[in-house]
């Protein structure tokens, strides 16, 4: 069985981001690709010392994002990232690249055999910061398919942060989980409205009540809220609160991970009067 998924269906789980380094061709792009590989490695030879339970790249930095896409030398980078960090880190390790590029996603992951990758507009479309966006799922499958990638889990954003649902209005969180499932998603992933910002727990708990998948929380978790929602989710998706002074674009901190794994191990052993 995947890795990542046999970690989500014998306990819950604390997945560790990576906000990986602008890449070459992006605006804010300043680093040699060895100065961002080894600023990558050693942040996810952090995560593994502290104890965590996996990992997950992204190119955050890339800003601004291309609509369901991404260039060959961003995929290039990535790859070369993904290949050192599974050469070092024993960990599972996830990957997602925005904004949608999904099938790039997707090779990237075959190819360094990463565990798990991201999705957002994997069914229903909307509206992002960089456009439109439609459903993705049927392509993505075939294309899983045909690369030989079905060890590879794709966990999938539903009603996804950074983004409009007006469109899609009409239809509850449950239906759309619903629907996530019936395309063969892996994980339901639940957001805040944006990066650092928490999922809404009415969200989480319907989602749990409409799907037997994994439901991962993906944004906006800390040590102060972890304990609110630790029976609502399986995995819990932490970049930002990891990083100095909870700022996504800041290094990681190792203490920041270490107060909340410390809560984590209460929280696993019901030690709740500790919290």
């Amino acid at each position: 069985m995947n890795k990542i998924i046999s970690k989500l269906k014998t306990g819950k789980i604390i997945i560790g981001m990576i906000h990986v380094q602008a890449l070459p061709g992006t605006p804010l792009h300043k680093l040699s690709l060895p100065e961002i590989i080894e600023i990558a490695v050693k942040e996810a030879e952090i995560y593994q010392k502290s104890g965590i339970d996996a990992i997950m790249l992204e190119n955050m930095h890339d800003i601004p994002y291309l609509n369901n896409q991404a260039g060959p030398e961003i995929v290039a980078a990535l790859t070369a990232i993904a290949a050192k960090i599974k050469d070092k880190i024993a960990l599972p390790c996830g990957i997602q690249i925005l904004a949608g590029a999904n099938k790039a996603a997707l090779a990237v992951a075959k190819a360094c055999g990463l565990e798990f990758i991201r999705v957002e507009n994997f069914a229903y479309a909307h509206v992002a910061d960089e456009g439109f966006m439609e459903s993705c799922a049927g392509e993505l499958l075939r294309y899983r398919k045909l690369i030989n990638a079905e060890d590879t889990a794709i966990f999938t954003d539903v009603k996804k942060k950074h983004s409009s649902h007006a469109i899609t209005s009409d239809i509850s969180i449950q239906e759309a989980v619903k629907t996530h499932e019936f395309f063969l998603s892996d994980g339901i992933i639940i957001t805040g409205s944006s990066t650092g910002e928490k999922p809404s727990l009415t969200d989480l708990q319907q989602t749990k009540a409409a799907t037997g998948l994994p439901v991962i929380a993906g944004s906006g978790i800390t040590a102060e809220n972890i304990s609110s929602y630790w029976k609502h989710a399986d995995g819990f998706i932490i970049g930002s609160y990891f990083k100095h002074q909870g700022f996504w674009k800041n290094e990681l901190s190792p203490e920041r991970i270490k107060a909340l794994l410390k809560l984590v191990s209460k929280l696993k052993t019901n030690k709740t009067d500790l919290i």
